[in-house]
């Protein structure tokens, strides 16, 4: 009789606890660690819908960046990097011009690879910047987050999450080389879900098959020239032999800017949610003059003036 009137006195203390400390326990400290450019743009959604909930937001941040600009509801901390605005801007407008150069398929490959390298070598030296800054290291290590919330196609938050053993949710739209897939040990068959860039339908010809193993091993090199010098840094870090493939395999929650209206359907796992419409939290209408110049310049006249009498008809039908 005893035992039980001290359980229930146990009990009742604990939930009234929990009352008083309701208020405070709904709020969290959040470490984000974007990635630099339009990546940032759809997490700046997220990051102000956690603060409309009532969490703190820390953002850290290249002091030479493009988009990530102080505003009243995060706190912006900024680190020093070695290059300039001037180096930054120019390697980012060569790296874009590429992608409106016509050449020979076999210069082009060559100029990306030689382009990529050198966004590569940039970044990296960013994230070098960052994890070797023991001022700054030491006081997000002494802020006593709750979770890090990162884009892992940047590897820097990750594996400053895991050098800082704090939990992190990662924002992404995907990782090239199936990393995603291996850092979430999910099934990924090649014999039912298209690789990226290889255009096969979700019902593949034995050719498209074959052509879907194949063709991703183009981009192997690609991912090992890089991600290679996060892994690097990750096993500096930890003082022992690390992948990137284990950095990422440590993401509670991955949430991707993605959904299966766009993306052909595959095997996910419960940690696994899809944000695809945060893409368009910030949506404005078009002007009818570029929405009719844009329809004019895909579409025949023809199927133009069809689809407005279907239109009409539609209309009058449904008065």
């Amino acid at each position: 009789m005893a035992l039980g009137l001290q359980l229930r006195q146990q009990v009742l203390a604990g939930l009234l606890l929990c009352l008083c400390a309701r208020r405070w326990a709904e709020a969290g400290k959040v470490l984000v660690v974007p990635m630099e450019g339009s990546h940032w743009l759809s997490m700046r959604e997220a990051v102000w819908e956690l603060h409309a909930r009532g969490h703190q937001a820390v953002v850290v941040a290249l002091e030479v960046n493009l988009h990530i600009k102080a505003e009243d509801f995060f706190t912006t901390k900024t680190y020093t990097v070695p290059y300039t605005r001037d180096e930054f801007d120019f390697l980012g407008k060569t790296h874009i011009q590429l992608l409106f150069e016509r050449a020979h398929f076999l210069t082009m490959l060559l100029k990306t690879m030689a382009s990529l390298k050198n966004v590569t070598l940039l970044f990296a030296r960013s994230c070098e910047a960052l994890l070797y800054n023991k001022d700054l290291i030491r006081d997000l290590n002494a802020s006593s987050f709750d979770v890090v919330l990162t884009d892992p196609v940047h590897p820097c938050g990750a594996v400053l999450a895991k050098y800082l053993s704090i939990p992190s949710v990662f924002f992404l739209r995907q990782i090239p080389c199936d990393l995603d897939v291996e850092g979430t040990a999910c099934p990924n068959p090649f014999s039912y879900v298209p690789r990226l860039l290889t255009r096969n339908p979700d019902h593949m010809t034995f050719f498209q098959r074959v052509k879907n193993m194949l063709y991703p091993l183009a981009l192997k090199y690609i991912c090992l020239v890089t991600f290679t010098p996060y892994a690097r840094m990750a096993s500096e870090l930890l003082q022992r032999e690390v992948s990137l493939v284990e950095i990422l395999a440590s993401g509670s929650v991955w949430l991707f800017r993605r959904d299966f209206v766009m993306d052909y359907p595959r095997p996910i796992t419960p940690n696994m949610v899809f944000i695809g419409g945060i893409n368009c939290a910030n949506k404005k209408p078009l002007s009818q003059v570029y929405t009719a110049a844009f329809v004019q310049s895909v579409f025949p006249v023809e199927h133009i003036l069809l689809v407005k009498e279907i239109l009409k008809t539609f209309h009058h039908t449904a008065n």
